[in-house]
């Protein structure tokens, strides 16, 4: 369903009403286009203390896009390295360097403050390093102007390992991203032929494929090069053919739940999977003194149950390869929970627990990672059917004042699975424009 509050800001009329009434004023979000690929403007460099990092860094912005500078004007980008801030006298070195410059930052343009891991060891250092988190959540909420702001946490020596999650920030794929804080682990990145197509010889099975957010997801795995293996319930069967058929993937009417789902799996990729994406998922909503068992047990069984047991046994046999991606879906409700709800946030918190005890045992034994994407309000034919106030208030109640789109979350997970994000592993990102619900 259009947003037609969002289409009322961007006219002139609608700014000067909405001005006038104090009223939210989105900015339309650009998103990645092939004519309109990377952001538009120079990038800005900054540094905060001393780094050990800075030439990396540079060395990485220069490949990426936008020519990078340490002038000012109107930077499409800000990136300030705070690496080296290890004391709380040190912070005001952060606000010396973003001060004079964030107004100046171009509608829908990004801040990307680089920072260390906090140390178990160091408690000013930790202090100092976790105040950056506070820091980049406030500036997300009050930037504006569709602007984003993350932080992303790199180990030392690790400075290689940032291409891809740089690349992938400093782009207009992560439009509805932020607020989030993003820390890397010092895997070194598996390379990658040709960035436009970095998913290029890599094979990804993707559930509930048929329609909305993973269809979406299934669209930007094969334009990114990857074969693509859309599987949904048989009853969604026709639906599930078209879309595979639009994407030149094969089609797989398979219940996720079924006892020999995993067996079926490993039939239809007999060269095994480079990634593994499980979007598939249901609701059925109801407060809890109301919600009968079977509601109770239906929405766990597909949404953590059945991603548990299918990643268990294709891990096991081998199925998913070493250098390979497990993307799953969480939610914000997972996160900060939802009325009505209880059994499906309970199933989104669990593919939670479910990726942060994983990842560094599927890393260590079978080379896999393990991420999640967490979608706040997105744009879809299950939220259009939510009634109006509602729908409203998930729509704006984010700093980027919009519902987001399918596309955000399949560019997100598309950045999970390229072979250049081996760092990537454990993390569980927000697609929800940096809700206020459980920010």
């Amino acid at each position: 369903m259009a947003d037609h509050y969002l289409h009322l800001t961007s006219t002139a009329t609608g700014r000067f009403l909405t001005r006038r009434l104090g009223l939210p004023q989105p900015q339309r979000l650009r998103r990645w286009t092939l004519e309109s690929p990377t952001l538009d403007g120079p990038l800005l460099h900054l540094t905060a203390g001393e780094s050990a990092i800075s030439d990396k860094l540079r060395a990485i912005l220069a490949k990426i896009g936008p020519e990078a500078t340490d002038r000012t004007g109107h930077p499409a980008g800000i990136i300030l390295d705070a690496t080296g801030i290890t004391t709380a006298a040190g912070l005001g070195q952060v606000h010396a360097a973003l001060h004079p410059v964030v107004r100046s930052l171009a509608a829908g343009g990004r801040v990307v403050v680089i920072g260390t891991p906090p140390s178990p060891d160091d408690h000013h250092q930790a202090a100092a390093q976790q105040a950056l988190e506070g820091f980049v959540r406030s500036l997300g909420k009050e930037i504006g102007k569709g602007a984003t702001a993350q932080l992303l946490r790199i180990p030392p020596g690790a400075a290689t390992s940032a291409e891809s999650t740089l690349r992938f920030l400093l782009s207009p794929r992560s439009a509805y991203i932020s607020g989030q804080v993003i820390e890397l682990t010092d895997a070194t990145p598996d390379p990658v032929a040709d960035w436009a197509a970095p998913l290029s010889g890599r094979t990804a099975l993707v559930t509930g494929a048929a329609r909305g957010i993973g269809a979406s997801v299934a669209s930007v795995l094969a334009r990114d090069g990857a074969t693509v293996i859309c599987l949904d319930i048989p009853q969604a069967e026709e639906e599930l053919t078209r879309t595979a058929a639009r994407l030149g993937a094969t089609a797989l009417p398979l219940d996720i739940t079924a006892p020999d789902a995993a067996d079926r799996i490993a039939a239809a990729a007999p060269e095994g999977l480079d990634i593994l994406v499980h979007n598939a998922g249901i609701t059925r909503d109801r407060r809890l003194a109301n919600m009968p068992a079977e509601r109770w047990a239906s929405v766990i069984e597909v949404n953590l149950d059945s991603v548990l047991r299918t990643t268990d046994a294709l891990l096991k046999a081998g199925v998913v390869n070493r250098g390979g991606r497990i993307v799953a879906t969480a939610s914000i409700a997972g996160i900060a929970g939802n009325n009505g709800q209880t059994n499906y946030a309970a199933s989104k918190a669990g593919i939670i627990g479910l990726v942060r005890s994983l990842a560094p045992h599927a890393a260590a034994d079978h080379g896999v990672t393990v991420n999640a994407v967490a979608p706040g309000f997105i744009e879809t034919k299950m939220t259009a059917a939510v009634p109006l106030f509602i729908r409203e208030a998930g729509r704006r109640m984010n700093s980027l004042s919009q519902g987001g789109l399918p596309v955000d979350v399949a560019e997100t997970t598309a950045w999970f699975a390229q072979p250049a994000s081996s760092a990537v592993n454990g993390q569980i990102v927000r697609v929800c424009g940096q809700s206020l619900l459980g920010a």
